[in-house]
């Protein structure tokens, strides 16, 4: 082979050209064939390699190996046929020039830790996308430990690329880290704070991938889609991406919704505003009016039964209604508010269901019904929740309520 670097020199050298001359214009031609020959290695190596392994990976039926092909894996080990042989032949075809040569032996050193560091970040990606698809894995913040990684072996990288310039030991630059650790923790606080961050977060299983979580102070309302070592995004219900620094979701207080969808029901926690002047005690007529509502007729027997009795055994006098005791419409319409949720087809039975009356204020008296819905799809959540309070409301007159409405009066 030193003797095929040598062919021009000698040729030129024959036909009575210089040696200075004879020495350029082989090295020139040499560096032409050089590079053709390796575009042209580079290329059919890569071909073969990634169709070989392409190949082989369709037929296998582990996806490790897909992904390998996926980010790449191959095509950067290909590189190294080429570059070993630039790295064997490059010395014999700069043999006249050994201060070019040395400069050379250089670069080709920071090839060889690029060439490497690309490999090893491709593999890296690769754990990242097949732990991704494991069932065990998908919620938990793999980008994060990935990126951990990477940085490290950039930080290798990076101390045997200036070793490899300057001709120091690596040990002199591991001294002077040690000696720079309050100006590198300084830089890279984040950095770290995301680290901790991360592995806190997947140690007390605060939040997942895919979990929906609310931080109002940062705009974030909807579900997580990636958690890495510096950020967190949301993905907003109005499609909107809100990134939260990691390291929040440990010293901020936010809300993580995954305990209701985990749960039988989602909450329907909402009020109806009762008029209070509307608020009176039922006739005998309004209560045999009522008892023809199924689902409070044997209710309202049972419990004007009771009254009866009462206001008999103590001689009560009911020429006024105020006196014993008596049925009110807004204490049955809570009633019939509860007696229809527990007929409901779509609130959950096994969790709380109530209808309770709050405290009266100016704009009338809150009659506040806390139920769970048993299908938590947002999208179906609403429509039940709609479609209760729309028979509620057209529910209200049959009990001689009235809804309160804020009027202004625009009569001067």
């Amino acid at each position: 082979m030193k003797e095929l670097t040598r062919y021009f020199y000698n040729l030129f050298v024959s036909k009575g050209f210089s040696e200075e001359a004879s020495e350029f214009l082989n090295l020139i031609i040499g560096i032409c064939v050089l590079m053709l020959f390796l575009f042209l290695l580079d290329l059919i190596t890569r071909r073969i390699v990634i169709s070989i392994f392409k190949a082989y990976a369709s037929k296998s039926k582990n996806i490790f190996d897909d992904y390998l092909v996926k980010n790449k894996t191959f095509d950067h080990l290909a590189h190294i046929i080429p570059l070993s042989i630039i790295i064997w032949i490059v010395p014999m075809l700069f043999i006249a020039y050994p201060t070019t040569e040395k400069y050379l032996e250089v670069v080709f050193d920071i090839m060889v830790i690029v060439l490497v560091i690309w490999i090893v970040r491709s593999i890296l990606r690769t754990f990242r996308d097949f732990l991704k698809s494991l069932d065990s894995f998908k919620d938990k913040p793999i980008d994060s430990y990935i990126q951990v990684f990477m940085i490290f072996a950039w930080s290798i990288g990076v101390i045997l690329i200036f070793s490899s310039i300057t001709g120091k030991s690596i040990w002199t630059f591991l001294t002077a880290l040690g000696a720079m650790s309050a100006i590198l923790l300084l830089i890279f606080k984040d950095t770290i704070l995301g680290f901790v961050a991360s592995i806190q977060v997947s140690v007390n299983d605060t939040v997942r991938i895919g979990d929906w979580i609310t931080m109002e102070k940062y705009g974030a309302d909807g579900d997580v889609v990636e958690i890495n070592l510096s950020s967190v995004k949301v993905q907003n219900f109005d499609k909107t991406i809100t990134t939260i620094p990691t390291y929040y979701l440990t010293s901020e207080s936010f809300r993580n919704w995954r305990g209701m969808m985990d749960s039988g029901g989602r909450r329907i926690k909402r009020s109806l505003l009762i008029k209070t002047t509307s608020i009176s005690f039922l006739s005998e007529e309004d209560t045999a009016r009522l008892q023809k509502i199924e689902i409070i007729k044997e209710y309202l027997e049972k419990a004007q039964h009771k009254i009866d009795n009462y206001n008999q055994e103590h001689n009560i006098d009911k020429s006024i209604s105020i006196n014993g005791r008596n049925l009110s419409n807004m204490g049955v319409f809570r009633i019939y508010v509860e007696s229809y949720l527990e007929n409901h087809p779509y609130i959950n039975k096994e969790m709380m269901i109530m209808s309770r009356q709050l405290a009266p204020s100016a704009q009338g008296t809150p009659l506040e019904i806390y139920a769970f819905s048993n299908d938590k799809i947002w999208k179906n959540y609403e429509k039940i929740m709609a479609d209760i309070f729309d028979h509620l409301l057209a529910a209200i007159p049959y009990f001689n309520l009235e809804v309160f409405e804020l009027n202004f009066n625009t009569n001067k």
